[in-house]
């Protein structure tokens, strides 16, 4: 309900909004914050890390090896196929595997190329048919 001020026989009302409920609340709201702040537990996130594999590995593993000035080489079970090019990659690859679509192909890429490169290859490797793609990581131990 509006104020009414009375002066003489003219009635007028005050419009104005009353912050002191606003401050009120405020305050109390800005304790409680305050106090239970402290007692919120941060979460902590265990990020996984790169150790010794307890699977065992694969018998048959192609390799593609981005290096840092972004040629290519393949490499099936260790043993160097020679080099590559971008436009070739996915022949090659579509030959390597042999129909055997559940292949693994890792991908091994110097830390100075251009992530571009990379999804290159992986799309390559999609259009071959791979159906399991990994990227290689360096081991923590090293």
């Amino acid at each position: 309900m509006p104020a009414v001020l009375s002066r003489g026989s003219r009635r007028r009302t005050i419009s104005e909004i009353n912050m002191v409920p606003f401050i009120d609340v405020m305050l109390v709201l800005l304790i409680i914050f305050m106090v239970t702040a402290p007692l919120i537990s941060v979460g902590t996130v265990d990020l996984p890390t790169v150790g010794a594999s307890r699977q065992k590995q694969e018998p048959h593993v192609l390799e593609v090896i981005v290096a840092a000035d972004a040629t290519l080489r393949l490499r099936v079970d260790g043993n160097d196929q020679g080099p590559a090019t971008a436009a070739t990659i996915g022949t090659r690859l579509r030959e390597l595997l042999a129909g055997s679509d559940q292949t693994p192909v890792l991908i091994s890429a110097d830390r100075a190329v251009r992530y571009e490169e990379v999804v290159k290859v992986m799309d390559a490797a999609q259009r071959a048919g791979v159906k399991r793609l990994g990227l290689m990581t360096k081991n923590a131990n090293r």
